[in-house]
């Protein structure tokens, strides 16, 4: 977990104060990949809201403020006020666990620390990350059964209902591109080729 730029308002709040914050979980298999997700704390990564805006789309309702602290759907309005956090009070309270154990527990920086001393959101954040590793065999030593064993049924059981593990498809597709290749599509050729030849103005 670590702590971002401050983008993200605290439910009830008017202004950016918390970090998008990702958090990161992985847990090992054998022969497949891991179970693996990583999620921003706010409703959607500010990359999300950069798109749209590229694509000059609204953005859904519920996904951010504006520098006034009114709802807004308006892409350049969110980037320039702040993205919500997701489940209300529930992501406000995980991005701060996050600014606590990411930043000031480690004697980083928290979100807001970052942007001031930066100065802007185009440089990659300045801050701590805080990772965590435990052993399933330690922790359940002793005790019936293999915890890998015992994962598997559980991830078993969720794709039987029809459900997807987290990254299901991301693997898929990067094992067919280590067969075959990236294919982009015209759009994503074209954007390239502005990138070559302009650099980051390219994206301005």
């Amino acid at each position: 977990m670590c702590p971002s730029y401050a983008t993200v308002a605290p439910t009830g709040g008017n202004k950016p104060l918390l970090g998008t914050n990702p958090f990161a979980f992985g847990w090992p298999r054998e022969n497949q990949p891991p179970y693996v997700f990583d999620f921003a704390t706010s409703v959607a990564a500010r990359g999300e809201i950069e798109l749209h805006r590229r694509a000059g789309k609204p953005l859904p309702e519920g996904w951010a403020i504006d520098a006034e602290g009114n709802p807004t759907t308006d892409p350049e309005a969110a980037l320039a006020g702040a993205m919500l956090p997701f489940g209300g009070h529930k992501g406000s309270a995980i991005g701060t666990m996050i600014e606590l154990l990411a930043g000031i527990m480690i004697g980083d920086l928290t979100s807001p620390e970052v942007l001031d001393y930066l100065g802007t959101t185009t440089l990659a954040p300045f801050h701590g990350e805080l990772i965590v590793a435990f052993s399933p065999e330690k922790f359940a030593a002793g005790r019936p059964g293999n915890p890998f064993a015992r994962a598997e049924v559980l991830f078993e059981a969720i794709v039987g209902q029809g459900a997807r593990l987290p990254s299901q498809r991301r693997f898929v597709a990067r094992a067919k591109s280590e067969a075959a290749g990236v294919v982009l599509n015209q759009a994503e050729t074209e954007q390239l080729d502005r990138l070559l030849a302009l650099g980051l103005e390219a994206v301005a």
